[in-house]
């Protein structure tokens, strides 16, 4: 049984922030995701503002346990650190409650005090002791998921036992560079001998018991003048004993009673979030294989697909796990062309086609994302890096053109953007996927055959992809594709907008193109364009078609720290920050930001690369670390976040899958000692002892777990299931009656009742058996699992 965890958020906007106090009222502001205490994501900054308007999303799979997510607002200072506004925490178990719903979070202040996460191991023991007196006796085992403050985790633990006239407090040693310690430290701490004290027994009289706890604090050990950092606190009253005398649990850190200062509402503003949250028990193969079956069956308008997509609210959350799953078990392309092929025979005007959002839209859409994020990037990113660079004016509009601004030295820049981004996108046919090229030979194909009389129609029923629900939406926001790291400012975001929507009309291949524009400014504009050669390589690159492996290229610098990998005899393998830069030929890391091109202090081929895998933090006590494992040698890299290092793992993976000596095992701990920490063997050559995550296809950018996108499948049937039974009606009803369409079952497409019908039968019995399954498993975890335990 598996756990798979993601998570969308929207962080639309905040209100009410207090303004700052001084003359200038205003504040820059941006918001941060986090995974308890550690950042994952951030907004842009906006400036001058004490409501700003994010309308930003952010998606991950969310690849460790966690207690809260986290939005932090922060006031952006040039002349010194950025300060905290407030805060919203929400608690794992409470994000169902805001699951796809709109909601103003009150923000909270950020205290040091109430800043925790983590959890710590304790047993506690009473001892009975030859003098008067008795003994508690207190172990404290061990730490999880402490969190790292300024980039260290030098912890330990204050022991104390709390009650009348108590005071006293022990402390374990300090454990250093270890967010998960290993204290396995005891303490006694003495108690009054009760009246009922006999020697073969000893207990606490239930009165002191009620009085006595013990407080276990633990803190980061620092060398800065502020002192020590609290981390966070356990108690837990002696009356957890009981007749037993013997208490071993683990318990979740807690803030300081004083951690909440209280805060009215609205005093720190309010933050508004979308919260879409999905967490996914996912079983053995076995379990889903009569579901995934009746999914991967020939794809008709009677398929269990096409079912999920008619009964689903939005055609998105139907799309995205359908898609996944045809592209993990190599369907993605007979079965977007036979979903296309059932939506085009269904399509009466030839300029209508793919213009709404069917499932098939949605379906090739999520596919491109999917399978053409990093032809986006080699096509598109040079010149839309150079745009933001170069910050060339190219303002068009005479109402909102700047004095010093010529309106005819702006056409010209503008122009020549146009020129360049449409020219590499016509011609970047043979870097298109061959996923991608597949697909869209099948739509033109469809077209064509469904409207014989139209000539164009083979052209715009890709172009309508390639252009507006490709590359349009790229150039518009570049930095939703990972074209940039981050916000265009609002000069240049203009100039992508101009560019967007010339380049998205350019595409159309409409009749009139002057009509496609409101703006009076932007049709005079196009007459640069009305040209036949524009026509002709949209079609040309409409019409294209071959085969061809793509192979990403992540162009630029990143910061991450890399451990030393003994070339010499007698260097030292210590941890050291570095820049690492990935290509379609090597991988390479660096002193320095810099020229990338220029002093590589290591560079390894990609054909050298064996193997790309998580390395566990016992090896180094260290989180979010990776292995690039070469011949002789294991490269040993830390990255900044854990969204971070499951990123650079799919990357530098997926350059290498083709690779003819990639290892089939490998060790998932480090080589220290004279022994491999996983298996123990002591010879550094010895073969892996655990199976590799194995490679990918070579043109999908993402490894896709078909299980647990076949759990997800189940659970949005198991969700619609009351569609489920009306569509099974509504079949009923076509099949026996042949009138007008009953109003009732209007809004399902039903091609064929009978075998619809058929479907829908097994498709509910599947889902049937899974939910009973589902059910099984929770009563029996509620049953097996301990309180307290890990």
């Amino acid at each position: 049984m598996g756990l798979c965890l993601s998570d969308l958020t929207t962080a639309r906007e905040a209100k009410n922030i207090p303004p700052y106090p001084g003359p200038n009222k205003m504040r820059d502001c941006y918001c941060t995701v986090n995974l308890d205490q550690e950042e994952v994501f951030r907004t842009k900054t906006l400036e001058k503002s004490l409501c700003p308007f994010y309308g930003e999303d952010f998606y991950c799979e969310i690849p460790r346990s966690f207690r809260h997510l986290s939005f932090y607002i922060f006031d952006r200072d040039v002349f010194r650190r950025d300060s905290s506004i407030g805060k919203v925490a929400v608690k794992k178990e409470d994000l169902q409650k805001y699951h796809g719903k709109d909601h103003w979070f009150p923000l909270q202040p950020v205290c040091a005090d109430s800043e925790v996460q983590g959890k710590v191991h304790l047993e506690l023991r009473l001892s009975e002791v030859i003098t008067d007196s008795g003994g508690v006796c207190h172990k404290v085992l061990e730490c999880q998921d402490l969190p790292i403050v300024n980039n260290q985790c030098d912890p330990y633990a204050a022991v104390s036992l709390l009650g009348p006239s108590r005071s006293e407090a022990k402390k374990t040693k300090v454990k250093r560079k270890n967010n998960n310690p290993q204290f396995d430290e005891v303490f006694f701490f003495e108690v009054t001998k009760p009246l009922s004290y006999t020697k073969r027994q000893f207990d606490v009289e239930e009165d002191d018991v009620d009085k006595l706890a013990l407080k276990v604090d633990l803190w980061n050990a620092s060398n800065l003048k502020f002192g020590d950092e609290f981390l966070g606190e356990v108690r837990v009253p002696l009356k957890v004993l009981g007749q037993s005398g013997v208490h071993d649990a683990w318990y979740f850190l807690q803030p300081r009673d004083n951690g909440n200062k209280s805060v009215k509402a609205d005093e720190l503003g309010s933050l508004r979030l979308n919260i879409i949250y999905t967490e996914d028990h996912v079983f053995p193969t076995e379990h889903y294989n009569p579901l995934r079956d009746l999914l991967l069956q020939s794809p008709v308008s009677a398929s269990a697909a096409h079912i999920l997509g008619e009964v689903c609210r939005e055609k998105q959350e139907a799309a995205v796990p359908l898609v996944r799953l045809f592209l993990h078990y190599g369907k993605i392309v007979p079965f977007l062309s036979a979903i296309a092929h059932a939506e085009i025979s269904r399509t009466q005007d030839p300029n209508t086609i793919f213009r709404g959002n069917s499932l098939t839209s949605k379906c090739i859409d999520e596919t491109m994302k999917l399978a053409g994020m990093h032809y986006l990037r080699v096509t598109l990113k040079p010149i839309i890096d150079e745009i933001c660079t170069d910050h060339k004016p190219c303002e068009i509009d005479p109402v909102k053109l700047k004095e010093s601004e010529n309106l005819d030295t702006n056409r010209e820049n503008l122009r020549q953007y146009v020129d360049r981004i449409f020219n590499v996108i016509t011609s970047s046919g043979v870097s298109c996927p061959t996923v991608m090229c597949d697909i869209f030979f099948s739509l033109r194909e469809s077209a064509a055959s469904r409207f014989q009389v139209d000539p164009d129609v083979r052209y715009t029923a890709v172009s309508s992809f390639i252009f507006l629900r490709f590359f349009a939406p790229a150039i518009l926001s570049p930095n939703l594709f990972h074209l940039r790291p981050h916000h265009p400012d609002p000069y240049t975001s203009r100039t992508l907008t101009l560019v967007s929507k010339t380049i998205q009309t350019l595409g159309s291949l409409a009749k009139s193109k002057s009509a496609n524009f409101k703006e009076s400014y932007m049709a005079a504009f196009y007459d640069y364009f009305n040209e036949q050669k524009y026509a002709d390589a949209v079609k040309n690159v409409s019409g294209y078609h071959v085969p061809y492996i793509y192979i990403y290229i992540y162009n630029g610098c990143q910061f991450m720290i890399k451990r030393a990998q003994g070339r010499n005899r007698f260097g030292l393998k210590n941890f050291k920050k570095r820049w690492f830069r990935l290509t379609n030929h090597e991988f390479t890391y660096h002193k320095t930001k810099g020229n990338a091109k220029e002093g590589a202090l290591c560079s390894i081929p990609i054909e050298n690369i064996l193997a790309v895998e998580r390395l566990e933090e016992e090896s180094f006590k260290m989180k979010n670390m990776f292995q690039v494992i070469q011949p002789e040698r294991a490269l040993y890299i830390q990255a900044n976040n854990c969204v971070e290092a499951r990123d650079w793992i799919d990357i530098l993976t997926k350059v290498s899958q083709c690779n003819r000596k990639r290892l089939s095992t490998y060790h998932p701990s480090a080589f220290l000692n004279g022994h491999w920490l996983c298996c123990k063997l002591s010879a550094d050559t010895a073969p892996g002892c655990t199976p590799c995550t194995g490679g990918l296809p070579a043109n999908i950018q993402l490894d896709v777990d078909g299980d647990r996108e076949t759990e997800r499948i189940y659970s949005l049937y198991s969700t619609y299931m009351a569609k489920l039974v009306k569509m099974q009606e509504a079949c009923g009803s076509k099949s026996v009656y042949d009138g007008p369409e009953q109003e009732e079952y209007s809004t399902f497409v039903i091609d064929d009742p009978q075998e619809t019908y058929k479907t829908l039968r097994l498709v509910i019995s599947a889902v049937q058996t899974l939910e009973q399954q589902h059910m099984q498993y929770k009563r029996d975890k509620f049953r097996k699992t301990k309180y307290g335990s890990q």
